[in-house]
């Protein structure tokens, strides 16, 4: 089953579609991180100024480590000591959608902790944008059962795993400097 929905969404994804499907944190719309037309789509999904931006996931830090120029050496201390999902945010992001990268320059990744999601952003080979399935302005949902009718018909592919869990609060958002000082953004 976790194989099938892998690829059903890896189909949808490799053709610049949205996919929605659960997260290590909470129920993400989710996109190809290196298409500006996919990402262009996400934002018009959730009602959301493209300046306000989005995350990605990766599948490890060794794909880490191709979209952001220099990853400082205080980032892999903390995603070793975190024991939680642990969303980062880089200076200098390469190789992703121009649409995608705040207007600092930044770009927020989270390393996947979910198997389906460390599984699937690997098989895609690509990072993935992880938004909250929710319109812009509105109450992040905490489970599949409140994810707003809008959000479902304008995804093109609805992960069929996880329906039922209850979701984790957001991740922790710390934002970390080329020069190693680390600020938390949300704990």
């Amino acid at each position: 089953m976790l194989q099938s929905e892998i690829e059903k969404s890896l189909e949808v994804l490799n053709k610049g579609g949205l996919i929605l499907y659960p997260t290590d944190t909470v129920w993400g719309i989710g996109c190809d991180a290196t298409n500006p037309e996919a990402v262009k789509k996400v934002y018009d999904l959730k009602q959301r100024e493209d300046s306000k931006a989005l995350i990605c996931l990766v599948s490890d830090t060794r794909m880490l480590a191709k979209y952001i120029y220099e990853v400082p050496e205080v980032a892999y201390q903390l995603l070793d000591a975190s024991d939680k999902p642990t969303t980062i945010i880089y200076d200098n992001p390469i190789n992703v959608a121009g649409n995608l990268v705040a207007s600092d320059n930044t770009l927020a990744i989270r390393v996947a902790s979910d198997e389906f999601c460390q599984r699937m952003v690997r098989q895609f080979k690509r990072p993935l944008v992880s938004t909250s399935a929710n319109i812009s302005g509105y109450p992040t949902p905490q489970s599949f059962s409140e994810i707003n009718q809008e959000i479902l018909k304008g995804v093109d592919y609805v992960v069929n795993l996880h329906r039922d869990k209850k979701c984790n609060k957001p991740s922790t958002i710390i934002k970390i400097g080329n020069d190693g000082v680390f600020k938390i953004i949300r704990k």
